[in-house]
């Protein structure tokens, strides 16, 4: 009996998983694995909100693999060697016998070291499959002489060209070697009171749900709460990107063809993150910023207690939820880089701490890309809190369903209450002065 091993990573599904796919054609049996890696608890990647929804999305995967005849084996350790220890046990044999190894390519400097050592205890047993979480492979499509695109309009129409691979069925039946002990995760920590749960079941209903013909009209609207809340379950491979795109291409409309822009996006990011690693905690392109240093602002910004309402609503939206809408993330970010003019990993290590969609490669890059260290054509950009606020809340619906106690404002009144609620904190930084640090810094008064 010939036995593969399918080494689960961010890619938590049973439909359209190409390692899943390839691991079962390739043998008589499979085990399916997943590794907690104490590595990234190490280096604060464990944050508990993402912690607990990874609690779900392997529970789910696990009942999910047991009615087809399987089981999920989850182990702690190095993932290389804890992968050779199930080979052995699977296999009967000290150096896990002839045991092939399937695991989707990653694109962060981790993965990318995990996927090493892997190669190093399995050689030419260990098997990558690439578009697995990304829709397009990091590296398949590149400019003339560079190797990753710097700007995303030409990537998006090289994107739109490149061929996708078939999207795969869920398997019907999984032959799994018995007698494998499997561990539990241990969740620490404060929860998010909101979270959504995790895993391929909840996913797939929430897909269902959503109306992807509306995206284009309504995904700016903060109030509506319109957009399709996919991202955690992106970010644990839960859905298939592959498969959205193709589902979301059947409806054919303005709303599909925006919402597969965005899936474009994160392949972008993921593309610039696997060039470069280094991109994840250094400028991509340096400004020869010299941020300002003021702990109090850095604590009222994640508190969502800066004096202005619309970027209050996303901080504590996002301390409830473990998640924020994207136009609130695009407002709190640039608030905190370019009004506050705080260094933009402040901010990051600030979302990665909270969110359960924390992708290194979406976080630290949009981030970048609002402190115009990163990808942005325009780097000097500032956007005002209060115009964006009057554009995509209009009524202050938003801000008043996360800061309650201003709800007894009218209208857009909500946006400025240093004119009706004196109680409330006054602005870090005065509405007529919101560009100068930055402008000043830049060398661009």
């Amino acid at each position: 009996m010939t036995v593969s091993i399918a080494l689960f990573t961010q890619d938590l599904r049973l439909h359209d998983n190409p390692v899943l796919h390839a691991a079962r054609a390739a043998a008589d049996r499979v085990v399916p694995l997943f590794v907690l890696d104490p590595a990234v608890e190490d280096a604060g990647f464990a944050a508990p909100n993402r912690q607990a929804f990874l609690a779900d999305c392997l529970a789910d995967l696990d009942a999910s693999l047991r009615r087809i005849g399987s089981r999920l084996t989850v182990r702690r350790g190095e993932p290389a060697e804890q992968t050779a220890r199930v080979a052995a046990e699977a296999t009967g044999t000290e150096a896990g016998g002839a045991a092939t190894v399937h695991v989707a390519a990653g694109v962060s400097g981790f993965a990318q070291r995990r996927e090493a050592r892997l190669r190093a205890l399995f050689g030419d047993r260990l098997h990558v499959h690439d578009a697995s979480v990304t829709v397009v492979p990091a590296g398949r499509i590149t400019p003339a002489g560079r190797d990753h695109y710097a700007v995303f309009t030409p990537y998006h129409r090289a994107w739109q060209q490149a061929p996708r691979r078939t999207v795969l069925r869920a398997p019907r039946t999984l032959d799994t070697p018995g007698g494998l002990g499997s561990e539990n995760l241990v969740l620490t920590g404060p929860l998010s009171p909101a979270l959504p749960p995790g895993g391929e079941t909840a996913a797939r209903a929430r897909w269902r749900r959503w109306d992807v013909d509306a995206y284009a009209e309504v995904h700016d609207d903060l109030a509506a709460d319109a957009t399709s809340r996919l991202s955690p379950y992106l970010h644990f491979g839960c859905l298939s990107p592959t498969e959205l795109v193709e589902r979301a291409l059947r409806h054919d409309g303005e709303g599909a063809q925006a919402f597969v822009r965005q899936l474009a996006w994160r392949d972008f990011h993921h593309q610039v993150l696997a060039a470069r690693p280094d991109a994840a905690h250094r400028d991509y392109r340096s400004r020869d910023d010299h941020w300002h240093r003021d702990e109090r602002e850095a604590e009222a910004w994640r508190r969502g207690r800066t004096g202005y309402p619309i970027v209050d609503a996303g901080m504590r939206q996002l301390a409830e939820e473990g998640w924020m809408h994207n136009r609130a993330r695009l407002l709190t970010a640039g608030f905190l880089a370019k009004n506050l003019y705080l260094d933009w990993r402040i901010g990051a290590a600030h979302f990665l701490s909270l969110l359960v969609d924390g992708d290194v490669a979406d976080n630290q890059l949009n981030w970048q890309w609002v402190a115009g260290t990163g990808t942005d054509t325009r780097p000097n950009r500032v956007l005002n809190p209060l115009r964006q606020a009057d554009r995509y809340d209009p009524e202050g619906a938003y801000v008043r369903r996360w800061v309650p106690e201003l709800a007894h404002l009218p209208g857009r009144a909500v946006h400025r209450p240093w004119q009706l609620a004196p109680g409330y904190p006054a602005p870090l930084i005065p509405p007529d002065a919101l560009t100068d640090r930055f402008r000043h810094a830049r060398g661009l008064d």
